[in-house]
């Protein structure tokens, strides 16, 4: 009883791990019990070639029966219209015998005919039903990998849901930070480098101005032209009351 108990639980582990390598891989097992099948139907294509041997060999035998026959026939006939009828009794004899044998080998011809007409439509069908279960197998396995796909992609759907909540989403939102603090430091940046060129340019007018008051005076000098105000208000009107008074105390200077 106790051994009887052990081996139903060792039976029942055995089918469990079976089950679980049957079922990992279902598409290799169906491919399997295919090839499986396709070796059966080699072995059972070359016992019907054998078979048909046989047959091929009661049909030769009864062919020659039937010549056997016609040629006793034809001989007892002429053994008879010759009076012979001691001869033509020997050969009817062996014609009985000949006829015996025919019908035997017919028999049997018709048995080994009907035997191998079973067995070749038998192999047809398992041959066709080989055939289906080929397109079969591969529709199966599409059909599973697509599926696989799909549930991937389904996945892959809920993953990339760009949300606050979710890691993208908050992968997202540190990438967008870190391009703000980039522009901001850009921005930053630009308004440093414009800082002071209101003051340089207002240096370079004030120059300017000086060296064309400097030039005016030189004229006058040479009397070239005579003196005149009006430069020198237009001058401090352009360069404003700080440059204009430098420009005065250079010109007083």
């Amino acid at each position: 009883m106790i051994l009887q108990k052990f081996w139903s639980a060792f039976r029942a582990q055995i089918n469990k791990i079976a089950n679980v390598f049957w079922e990992a891989d279902p598409i290799a097992q169906m491919r399997y019990e295919y090839d499986r099948s396709v070796d059966q139907l080699k072995e059972g294509r070359a016992g019907l070639e054998q078979y048909r041997g046989l047959v091929e060999r009661v049909t030769r035998q009864v062919a020659a029966n039937r010549s056997q026959v016609q040629k006793l026939e034809a001989e007892t006939k002429a053994y008879l219209k010759a009076g012979d009828r001691t001869t033509a009794a020997k050969f009817a004899l062996e014609l009985q015998k000949a006829k015996t044998d025919l019908a035997a080998n017919e028999q049997q011809l018709d048995m080994h005919e009907t035997a191998y007409t079973n067995n070749l439509k038998k192999i047809q069908h398992a041959n066709e039903k080989l055939i289906e279960l080929r397109d079969k197998i591969q529709k199966y396995d599409a059909d599973l990998k697509m599926s696989s796909a799909e549930a991937e992609i389904a996945k892959l759907s809920e993953t990339f849901d760009v949300n606050l909540t979710t890691d993208f989403g908050q992968i997202e939102q540190v990438i967008q930070q870190r391009i703000d603090q980039n522009r901001g430091k850009v921005r930053v940046a630009a308004d440093l480098s414009s800082k002071g060129i209101a003051d340089i340019q207002a240096e370079e007018k004030m120059q300017q101005a000086m060296a064309d008051q400097a030039l005016s005076d030189f004229e006058v000098e040479l009397g070239l032209k005579s003196p005149e105000t009006s430069p020198v208000a237009q001058t401090a009107k352009d360069l404003g009351p700080a440059a204009a008074e430098k420009s005065t105390e250079k010109q007083t200077n």
